[in-house]
């Protein structure tokens, strides 16, 4: 059995942005229960020159939601001009792209699928791939990495996450 391009995207991003959505509350309620100022994790990096917490929800949204609002136009530019400041925001975001992901079908997916897709940076066409080859080589791959590192900031700042905490919720059988 061959999957969709649907079903090998979208159902993922929805998972990994659940999870995100429980990583945001477990954020604020962190720094409520310790006393600390929301800026001590909302600023925080992994390294000096790294984004800080929020860019990385921003990142997901732009790999996910926004993206496939934009490949079937045949050209992807990113976008990082509305980053979250507050909890509310990220969780308005990671929403935002839940809603976007719903509102892909599998037929249009489908229908995009071999389309060439350009990555346009700074007015620039830096490079041209299928539609398929783009969510599947170039923005899954980012999706992970920015999920991944929001994760691993709040871990680094001393909060009890598991890997559970970061997948959300599994798709088992009944459910």
């Amino acid at each position: 059995m061959s999957l969709t391009l649907h079903e090998a995207f979208v159902p993922s991003c929805h998972q990994i942005l659940n999870g995100m959505r429980g990583l945001i509350d477990k954020g604020e309620a962190h720094v409520r229960d310790n006393g600390l100022e929301d800026s001590e994790l909302i600023e925080a990096s992994l390294a000096e020159g790294m984004w800080a917490l929020p860019w990385h929800v921003r990142a997901c949204w732009v790999h996910s939601g926004y993206t496939l609002g934009l490949i079937p136009s045949g050209e992807f530019t990113p976008d990082f001009t509305d980053v979250p400041k507050d909890w509310d925001a990220m969780r308005a975001m990671v929403d935002d792209a839940l809603s976007r992901l719903d509102a892909t079908s599998a037929q249009e997916l489908e229908a995009i699928a071999g389309q060439t897709t350009g990555f346009v940076l700074g007015g620039k066409r830096l490079m041209e791939m299928t539609a398929q080859n783009f969510l599947l080589s170039f923005n899954q791959p980012n999706f992970y990495f920015h999920a991944t590192t929001f994760y691993d900031i709040l871990r680094m700042k001393g909060l009890p996450l598991g890997k559970m905490d970061f997948m959300g919720p599994i798709r088992v059988l009944g459910s």
